[in-house]
């Protein structure tokens, strides 16, 4: 009785899928819920568990395969145990017709050797089976042992030469390795926004001076009681929301000939992870507070790290937030993540000198841009949205009193 493996059911939204992983093979014992394989989707990748232990009998669909839901993949024999041939009998099965030869010349003039000889096979670690002996019936003598170590040493010194030769010049080589369905998802909806839409970017500056002593006032309290820290991104969000509010367009998209007004605010946080950028949602951030936003960015910057983001997870948002500046950016032109009508990337705080009162101050600096969909959002109230999202920054006190 064998159980059959089968894909996990995939949603609606995706298509098929890929075998990415094989973690044991034909023949391998495995555990109870011990994953198996990796199946890796335009979204998420999934991890398939063994639902018994017992011996993966067979593979039927290999890496790289693209597979569907429900489908036949493996085989697995339940409460087996791997079976493995001993040492003795796979090295008598595998043992030449020469070796075996040698190891009877061995035997019978084993009790033929000199002390001399004994001697000399001890001090360089040697079995009598591995000199040729020229004496009389095969015997090995001293003039064999030095005849072993001569042709032994050749090689290695002439292994020198091309080593020293490696060391100098170094090798030109390339590795191709297979895009990922990931990474083939992102090039396909970048390339998309990047031919279906209007992008246009609109840049501004804030000062962060009173976030960062904000921050530095109350980040000991805030996290003593919260247990999580007061980072820059709850100030982006709540700001970003409340300017989404007063600018519907930018909180819609496109369908067809039709533009859908979202009256909810799902913000995307785009996350940079080993297998590619993902875009997690932060869901009904209006009902959210600033320790709410920043436990909940941790879980999905945790999840997106590990690869354990969902479905449900990835899928929506109508507004994203980009943040460059954690890789040192200055300056970047973010693209819309389609069907959302706008971005807005995040860039590197930098101290500048400022000109503020007729006086000239070195601030924090922090350049903000919004990339938009020119087909829904006009200049005027993309303009207008960015000022905003400065103005709250610059004075985070407008966030409390709704001013």
């Amino acid at each position: 009785m064998t159980i059959e493996i089968l894909v996990p059911d995939l949603p609606e939204s995706v298509a098929d899928a890929m075998v990415a992983t094989w973690h044991k093979q034909p023949g391998e014992s495995v555990e109870r819920d011990e994953i198996l394989v990796d199946i890796e989707t335009d979204k998420v990748v999934l991890e398939v568990p063994a639902p018994e232990a017992g011996v993966l009998e067979e593979i039927i669909e290999q890496d790289g395969a693209t597979v569907l839901s429900k489908q036949l993949i493996a085989r697995l024999k339940p409460g087996a145990v791997a079976g493995e041939p001993t040492k003795d009998t796979t090295e008598q099965t595998q043992a030449s017709p020469d070796k075996r030869h040698k190891a009877a010349l061995t035997e019978e003039n084993n009790d033929a050797l000199s002390p001399a000889v004994r001697r000399l096979l001890a001090e360089h670690s040697l079995q009598a089976s591995d000199v040729k002996g020229t004496g009389v019936g095969g015997r090995i003598t001293r003039e064999d042992i030095d005849a072993h170590l001569s042709n032994a040493a050749k090689p290695a010194s002439k292994a020198e030469a091309p080593l020293q030769q490696d060391l100098a010049t170094p090798a030109r080589s390339q590795k191709r390795v297979p895009m990922t369905r990931l990474r083939k998802t992102v090039a396909n909806r970048l390339l998309e926004a990047k031919n279906n839409t209007a992008m246009l970017t609109t840049f501004n500056e804030v000062n962060m001076k009173p976030i960062m002593e904000l921050r530095a006032q109350y980040k000991d309290s805030f996290e003593k009681r919260h247990d999580v820290r007061l980072g820059f991104m709850s100030f982006y969000v709540k700001a970003v929301t409340e300017a989404l509010k007063r600018f519907p367009e930018i909180n819609a998209s496109i369908d067809g000939d039709d533009i859908v007004y979202h009256n909810y605010f799902d913000i995307s946080m785009a996350v940079s992870t080993p297998r590619g950028l993902v875009t997690p949602v932060l869901k009904d951030c209006d009902t959210l507070g600033f320790a709410d936003i920043e436990k909940g960015i941790k879980e999905l910057a945790i999840k997106g790290r590990d690869g354990k983001l969902t479905v449900d997870e990835l899928i929506g948002g109508n507004f994203t937030i980009t943040n460059g500046g954690v890789f040192g950016s200055l300056m970047s032109t973010p693209i819309i993540n389609p069907p959302q009508a706008a971005i807005l990337g995040m860039h590197k705080i930098q101290d500048r000198p400022m000109a503020v009162n007729g006086k000239v101050e070195i601030l924090p600096m922090m350049y903000l841009a919004l990339s938009y969909d020119h087909r829904l959002v006009d200049g005027k109230e993309s303009v207008s949205f960015l000022v905003t999202v400065k103005e709250l920054l610059e004075d985070p006190a407008r966030l409390l009193l709704d001013v």
